[in-house]
């Protein structure tokens, strides 16, 4: 019986590496990104009243750093590892919906309407321009390599 064969451009999730070698890396990237969570929770305190600054910045330093990823997380030669790792595991243990909903309900239900709001809403669009912010970065670092490497071939004297 023949074995159907994934095209060479198949999405990163279509290459499944083993489950344990997954859920190891997940767990370990989660609690290296908690930790940076609470790191920054302890730094930037969430008060009862007033803009949830520490939660704000996590989700969208997460989003940059999602979005400067994305290029690399799913090349074809990326290491099966790296996505689970990073984008699931780190980011998605630094990064939190729930909190930031907890937030913004809380300062919705202590009367801070107006700042609920600009919160939900501040970091919604924050969160979508650090990740194009996080894409451009990543195309333009790309871009410059090859570029450096094109130059560097035909200083050496290599075809065009």
């Amino acid at each position: 019986m023949e074995t159907a064969q994934l095209p060479r451009d198949a999405a990163p999730e279509a290459v499944q590496p083993a489950k344990w070698p997954v859920l190891t890396v997940i767990a370990i990237g989660a609690a290296i990104g908690a930790v940076g969570r609470y790191g920054v929770d302890v730094l930037l305190p969430a008060g009862e009243r007033g803009f949830p600054l520490g939660t704000f910045l996590v989700n969208v330093v997460g989003c940059l750093l999602i979005g400067a990823l994305a290029g690399v997380l799913c090349q074809p030669a990326a290491h099966p590892l790296l996505r689970p790792f990073m984008a699931v595991g780190l980011l998605g243990g630094f990064t939190t919906f729930s909190t930031y909903t907890v937030e913004a309900v809380t300062l919705a239900l202590g009367g801070e309407t107006a700042t609920a709001l600009g919160y939900l809403l501040a970091t919604v669009v924050a969160a979508l321009v650090a990740v194009e912010a996080g894409l451009v970065l990543s195309r333009w670092s790309a871009h410059r390599r090859l570029r450096t490497a094109w130059l560097e071939n035909r200083r050496r004297g290599g075809a065009p």
